[in-house]
């Protein structure tokens, strides 16, 4: 897996993407942004260890915060992929 060049000449994106397994116990290996493929609602365990539930997201969203968790139950959103 190629890490983010953080030459000051690039901007910084992320290195690397995977399709989400929702889980209600289960962390990802890194906090990431996620992307949401279809619409619905989405909970989240934050970076900070927050639990917070996005209702309504659109297709194609991505939300707006670091995640460790997206949650099998309550979440409805299809096709996510999680940003690293």
């Amino acid at each position: 897996m190629a890490k983010t060049n953080y030459s000051p000449t690039f901007p910084m994106f992320p290195g690397d993407a995977a399709a989400v397994t929702t889980s209600d116990t289960v962390n990802f290996t890194q906090p990431s942004v996620v992307f949401a493929g279809s619409g619905g609602t989405v909970r989240v365990l934050t970076a900070q260890g927050s639990d917070v539930t996005f209702n309504s997201v659109q297709l194609g969203a991505i939300l707006p915060v670091q995640v460790l968790r997206v949650f099998a139950s309550t979440t409805t959103a299809t096709n996510m992929v999680r940003i690293f």
